[in-house]
C-alpha cells in the first residue's frame, strides 16, 4: 500500500488534492481513498489530507503516521509542523518552492536517496495558468514524475473531470508544467 500526507493550508486546495490524487489512482484501476484531517478550519491555517493507493481494497481509514511520500504545498509548514515525521527512510518528499531541496531541507536531502527531495515552484505555475495561488495539480504531477506513482494523464484527468471546462483545463496545464520540471530535473536539468 502506498501512502501519501498533503500538508498546506486552508483555502490552498490540500483536502481536493488528495481527493484528485485517490481518483487518479483509481482512473489507472487501482484502489484508493482520500480523507482530510482539519484543526481550526480557516482559511490560512494548518491542513492536513491522507491519501491511499493499494491494488486491493483499503480498510483502514486512521492518519498516516509513516507515509511512503509528503507532499508540501506550503513552504512555511516547514518551520511550524513536523511535515516530514515518520516518511519512510525510502520515500519522497515534494515541496512547493522554487528554491532548490538541498537550500531549503539540507537534512532531509542527506537522509533519504538523491532524487526523492524535490522541489516544485506549483504556486508559480498555477498563478501563470490558473490566475490564483492552487498548488493541487501540479504538486500531484510532481509526485507522479518524481516517483512514478500513477501517469500526468490520470492527474490532468481528474481535474477535468471534477472541474470541466477551463478550470479543468487550466489545472491540467499547471500539472503538465510540473511534470516536465520534475521529469527535466531528474534528468540532470537545471531549475527553470
Amino acid at each position: 500500500m502506498l501512502q501519501i500526507r498533503l500538508h498546506g493550508r486552508g483555502g490552498q486546495g490540500v483536502v481536493t488534492a488528495a481527493e484528485m490524487l485517490s481518483l487518479s489512482a483509481f482512473l489507472e484501476g487501482h484502489y484508493a481513498q482520500a480523507f482530510p484531517s482539519f484543526g481550526s478550519e480557516r482559511t490560512g491555517a494548518p491542513v492536513v489530507a491522507y491519501a491511499r493507493i493499494d491494488d486491493k481494497e483499503i480498510r483502514t481509514h486512521e492518519p498516516i503516521l509513516k507515509p511512503n511520500a509528503v507532499v508540501v504545498q506550503d513552504r512555511t509548514l516547514l518551520g511550524a509542523v513536523d511535515v516530514f515525521s515518520g516518511i519512510d527512510p525510502n520515500g519522497y518528499a515534494i515541496i512547493n518552492s522554487a528554491d532548490p531541496a538541498e537550500v531549503i531541507v539540507p537534512e532531509l536531502v542527506k537522509a533519504l536517496p538523491a532524487g526523492h527531495v524535490l522541489t516544485v515552484p506549483a504556486t508559480d505555475f498555477a498563478m501563470q495558468k490558473i490566475g490564483r495561488p492552487l498548488p493541487g495539480a501540479p504538486m500531484l504531477a510532481a509526485l507522479a514524475a518524481a516517483a512514478g506513482v500513477f501517469k500526468l494523464e490520470s492527474v490532468q484527468k481528474s481535474f477535468q473531470t471534477r472541474y470541466p471546462g477551463k478550470v479543468g483545463d487550466a489545472n491540467a496545464e499547471t500539472a503538465a508544467l510540473a511534470y516536465n520540471y520534475i521529469i527535466n530535473l531528474k534528468n540532470g536539468g537545471a531549475n527553470a
